[in-house]
């Protein structure tokens, strides 16, 4: 497992890890994760061409959860069939290049649904705090270009992750910690100093997601405190429920992605199983769960999946002007 003298030049081949202690029965465990990546690729577009072919649901809200929808299908589509090859064919193998690719989309691609995720705590906190401003400060247009800010933020602060990784050199084991590539993971493996690295690696996460969260959660003060002087009980649940989802969405990115930090930077000696445990997690969750969680919070799509699927009626039929209302509960 070793290889002396061997440079990023050389193109050098790292192995990646399955599920150590269960290599016996990889050929199984991977039929429930192919049914769960197939519920997050069902569930996401299904969300997606729901607010598109609904009218009623063309409004920011519902396009920024498009926006986390196709973000969602996107970082499982370039992890999890290559963890099914893995387990199904023992294709531990990946190539240089392919590795830095994986990890050039796994970290944009996360930067840029944390950036969603505090669009939308935004765009709730106008809603509940200044609701007069709401549809002037939220329009499509507006929409769109914090959608073009996500993905340029997301590119400008980690695109350098993988150039950084060209220059470090590689000679002792090409074992990784997990099933796909990450940059604290290939890091690791290098021979010299990774200082620079670790330095922005550190920078990128602190201004992208520990920035995001922590305006998310000011924004989520602000809403309590709102929400709190409503006079009657029904309008604090009305007010409140709006956010059920989007609180639910935002934990089940940020707790498997502070999870995953903590036993990248603190926990090198636990368990492999720990680490591959975490990674899995945090790639898996969020994109299974969040066009469920929305699916059923989501009176409008809930309704439009279940008439698509030839289950329930358009209640709007029967009940003209009912498609300019969206609620969430």
């Amino acid at each position: 497992m070793l290889f002396a003298n061997e440079t990023v030049s050389t193109a050098p081949l790292f192995l990646l890890v399955g599920l150590p202690g269960l290599e016996a029965t990889h050929f199984w465990l991977a039929f429930p994760l192919c049914a769960a990546y197939l519920v997050a690729v069902v569930g996401n577009c299904a969300v997606v061409f729901v607010v598109k072919t609904e009218p009623a649901l063309h409004s920011p809200m519902y396009f920024f959860l498009c926006m986390l929808a196709a973000v969602d299908l996107a970082l499982s589509t370039c992890t999890v069939p290559r963890l099914l090859l893995l387990l199904w064919l023992d294709a531990r193998e990946i190539s240089y290049r392919a590795c830095l690719l994986q990890m050039f989309f796994i970290h944009t691609l996360s930067g840029i649904e944390s950036t969603i995720l505090l669009a939308m705590a935004v765009d709730r906190y106008v809603a509940i705090c200044h609701p007069l401003q709401h549809a002037s400060i939220f329009t499509n247009a507006m929409t769109a270009k914090v959608g073009l800010m996500a993905v340029v933020r997301g590119v400008a602060f980690f695109l350098p992750l993988p150039l950084l990784t060209i220059s470090l050199v590689f000679c002792g084991s090409r074992v990784l910690t997990h099933s796909y590539c990450i940059h604290q993971d290939v890091m690791h493996l290098a021979c010299g100093s990774t200082m620079p690295n670790i330095v922005y690696g550190l920078t990128a996460i602190l201004l992208v997601m520990g920035l995001d969260s922590l305006l998310i959660f000011v924004s989520y003060v602000g809403i309590i405190k709102t929400v709190l002087q409503l006079p009657s009980r029904q309008e604090r649940l009305r007010a409140s429920g709006t956010c059920v989802a989007h609180v639910c969405v935002v934990l089940a990115f940020y707790i498997p992605l502070i999870g995953l930090s903590v036993v990248h930077r603190f926990g090198r000696g636990l368990p492999l199983m720990v680490h591959v445990a975490m990674g899995n997690v945090y790639l898996l969750v969020p994109p299974v769960l969040n066009p469920i969680v929305y699916g059923a919070r989501t009176k409008e799509i809930r309704r439009r999946a279940l008439k698509i699927m030839g289950i329930g009626e358009d209640r709007g039929s029967h009940c003209p002007g009912c498609h300019k209302r969206t609620t969430i509960s």
